[in-house]
């Protein structure tokens, strides 16, 4: 298996290879050269397979360059019921028959975040370890990949973690799981700004290939290709739990804001899992659901980006939409180039009209948008009808996942998060506060560690440097 860039400039590379890195050299994302075929024999055999074995089998097809015992240890030290408190990982709720909620936030940081970045981080120090070298982690943060990467990385070897988040944006549970680690290897920069602005400190940092170089600059963003191919798995784990047989389809409502989710289902659709339909949900800032709506992406200025009560979809640039893209414009690099152009420089492309844009029903996409009524009352009724408390994420997903619900086809909602993280919203949608796992109930009030900066890129790299001594 072979990656190349989503704008054509970077020579085929391994997966090992591009592990460690963020954007390609020439500025586009990493993608695999084809996407692997299952077989309706193989399908049928991973139906019995534990979580970890299930990822050890979808992995090993895009990243061969791993020994496979070695890989199938991995994956086995990852997925555990000591890391995600349920023997099946990804447990699923039945709301009623043909509704589901696929469990994603059993992990530490209590989002689906950790379903990659738990293996994220044994990846990282596993090659670090085989190659005896050292990385420097900078990442962008709307809310949980922040706290997900800290706690995956907290105390590995050869790894410091920069982690950039709007400050004053993110849930206060949400910020207490990021500043009150007291790691020597975790950093937290607090922009004055809001997520975009992060994101695009990063961008600009890695487009400085010395001080990129220099630094050792890696990613655990979701354009991190690893993490896309560890979140493919949960979309099989889904489809088994919820059918008998696999000539049957489903439909996955996801929740969307950097579309890094969506995508490993794109994918896993690609390879030839049966999805009926991939339901795109954002919130106010619906920049995707206009271009799924319309053919129109149209990314809006930091003024526009709405603060919203499901703040990790508070996000104007998908990082991770170049990928579809890719595959939709028939995996035309330059033409994704020139897409790009326009949007790095501030401004749109549209593609209603055009033959690309009619590819979209083929590949299952639709969309809708929710707002904090809509989030409000689809949590009071799937509390009242249902018994189940969801996080405001979910309930965007789910809003947007019944709109688009179609007979006889079973949807499953993929969940974002557990409702402790969105307390203020819990309390306003049902009058009560949202339960406390274990070992969460002080959180807020431990002591925070963190730097509040401009949306400055050279103050971010000079503290880089200053906090590493390169």
């Amino acid at each position: 298996m072979r990656y190349v860039s989503t704008r054509g400039g970077m020579v085929p590379q391994t997966f090992t290879q591009i592990l460690l890195g963020g954007l390609c050299p020439d500025g586009g994302l990493a993608v695999a050269e084809s996407y692997p075929r299952i077989g309706a024999a193989e399908l049928a055999a991973w139906r019995k397979l534990s979580y970890a074995e299930l990822a050890y089998e979808i992995l090993h097809k895009f990243c061969d360059d791993i020994p496979a015992e070695d890989l199938k240890a991995l994956c086995a030290k990852t997925y555990t019921k000591a890391v995600f408190r349920t023997e099946a990982i990804t447990p699923v709720k039945t709301l009623e028959p043909g509704l589901h909620i696929l469990e994603l936030s059993n992990g530490p940081t209590l989002a689906f975040k950790d379903m990659a970045m738990q293996l994220l981080g044994n990846l990282f120090e596993y090659a670090l370890e085989k190659s005896s070298q050292r990385i420097n982690i900078l990442g962008a943060t709307s809310g949980d990949t922040g706290s997900s990467a800290e706690y995956a990385l907290r105390g590995k070897h050869g790894v410091n973690v920069f982690m950039l988040s709007p400050h004053g944006k993110m849930s206060p549970f949400q910020t207490a799981q990021m500043f009150s680690l007291q790691d020597a290897n975790i950093f937290n920069i607090a922009v004055r700004g809001v997520f975009d602005d992060c994101q695009d400190i990063v961008k600009t940092v890695n487009n400085d290939a010395a001080f990129k170089a220099r630094q050792r600059i890696g990613a655990v963003n979701s354009i991190n290709w690893a993490r896309v191919a560890a979140q493919i798995v949960y979309y099989f784990r889904g489809y088994f739990s919820v059918t008998k047989s696999n000539d049957e389809e489903v439909a996955f409502a996801v929740p969307s804001g950097n579309f890094g989710n969506i995508c490993a289902g794109h994918i896993a659709r690609m390879m030839g899992l049966p999805i009926a339909r991939l339901v795109l949900a954002t919130n106010e800032n619906d920049v995707l659901d206009e271009f799924f709506r319309s053919g129109r992406y149209r990314v809006r200025p930091s003024s526009q980006v709405a603060q919203t009560s499901s703040p990790s979809m508070d996000i104007s640039k998908a990082s991770n939409f170049e990928r579809f893209v890719f595959d939709l414009v028939g995996r035309d690099s330059e033409l994704v180039k020139r897409l790009w152009s326009k949007v790095d420089a501030g401004g749109e492309f549209n593609l209603a009209g055009t033959p690309y844009f009619a590819n979209v029903k083929e590949y299952g996409f639709v969309s809708g948008s929710s707002t904090h009524a809509d989030r409000l009352a689809t949590i009071r009724r799937v509390y009242k009808d249902y018994g189940v408390m969801i996080d405001t994420h979910t309930a965007d997903g789910l809003k947007v996942g019944l709109e688009h619900r179609q007979a006889g086809v079973p949807l499953v909602c993929l969940e974002t998060a557990l409702p402790v993280k969105f307390a203020e919203t819990i309390r306003e949608a049902l009058g009560r506060d949202p339960d406390y796992p274990p070992g969460c109930e002080n959180l807020e009030s431990l002591p925070q560690r963190f730097e509040v900066m401009d949306t400055d890129a050279g103050a971010v790299k000079a503290f880089i440097a200053r906090h590493t001594g390169l």
